[in-house]
């Protein structure tokens, strides 16, 4: 692969939110190293320790998803999750810190008592409409913004996870963001769900003339359906960047299903170990939908010895659901 400084440069130009958003720690994980007698030397990217929101993969997104929303006027954000969804919450921070309107719709029951993300909604003023499964969420969302339009408001509508080409833009940004702390190291290894994660760090190495392995750990789909996804988004981000067409989106993406357990949410004896583990070996936390499973596959590999190299795990926070 080789350096595309004109894409690199598009990525550069994108407006964002002007929120602080320092550079995320590297951290080696030494300790959790020596308990698996891993041969791999381990790191780890704290994107759960951005400031703003309590953090994770979405603010990332988030800043340049709602830069466009501005841009075009919108005086109300919405998005769509689960009762306790990362995105959502951080979509309601952002909405509150640009002085919008925000409305989720929530696949799931009303909480009797909001705890944890859905606690953390109602405390920055979303509004949040209950339907009763995902398949609901995508009608729930348009029906507010023709709700809204009658009402002469400006609505803004985020799809799932801010997993566009500009949310995707955002984590092939912050791969030059790595690579300004750290040599590039020979695998990244995050969850994976709604594709765009994955989809602007496997471009932000391509773009990089890195050669990099990609391993996205699903929390919930089949991989054949986020590597579809993700390959949509990388189509998406090579009209976005100027880069050649395929030059990002052909290619082995990297997709491992073998975490997701019984479903979305639903931990697994491995990713309960993962979770105690990486807490009592480093002290940082994961979450149960997400980085705990993905660093049950980390973990797995490693046992089975088929990481080499320098392994950087991307933790893309979701701590809050701890608390759910």
């Amino acid at each position: 692969m080789s350096l595309d400084p004109a894409a690199l440069e598009r990525l550069r130009l994108l407006p964002r939110v002007p929120l602080a958003l320092p550079p995320t720690p590297i951290e080696e994980m030494a300790r959790l190293r020596a308990a698996l007698g891993a041969r791999p030397a381990l790191l780890v990217k704290r994107d759960d320790a951005i400031p703003f929101g309590f953090g994770g993969n979405k603010v990332r997104k988030l800043a340049l998803v709602a830069a466009d929303a501005q841009a075009r006027g919108a005086d109300t954000l919405i998005t769509c999750g689960g009762v306790q969804s990362n995105h959502a919450r951080a979509t309601a921070a952002m909405a509150a810190r640009l002085g919008m309107a925000c409305v989720i719709v929530a696949n799931g029951p009303p909480p009797a008592r909001p705890t944890a993300n859905a606690l953390l909604d109602r405390l920055l003023g979303a509004e949040v409409r209950y339907v009763a499964s995902r398949d609901e969420r995508a009608t729930g969302m348009t029906a507010a913004a023709d709700e809204l339009r009658r009402a002469a408001r400006s609505p803004f509508i985020i799809p799932l996870g801010a997993s566009t080409a500009l949310g995707a833009a955002a984590y092939a940004q912050a791969v030059g963001e790595m690579l300004d702390q750290m040599p590039a190291p020979d695998v990244i290894v995050h969850a994976s769900s709604s594709g765009g994660t994955q989809a602007g760090l496997v471009a932000g190495c391509r773009v990089h003339g890195l050669s990099t392995r990609v391993i996205g750990v699903s929390a919930d789909d089949p991989a054949s359906a986020i590597e579809k996804e993700v390959r949509r988004l990388l189509g998406d981000l090579e009209s976005l960047t100027g880069s050649a067409p395929g030059s990002l989106s052909s290619g082995v993406l990297d997709v491992d299903d073998r975490f997701v357990g019984e479903g979305y949410g639903r931990p697994t004896p491995a990713s309960d170990e993962a979770l105690v583990l990486t807490a009592r070996s480093e002290g940082f936390f994961l979450d149960p939908t997400y980085t705990a499973k993905a660093m049950a596959g980390l973990i797995a590999r490693v046992r089975a010895g088929t990481l080499d190299g320098t392994v950087l795990f991307w933790h893309t926070g979701g701590q809050v659901a701890l608390f759910a």
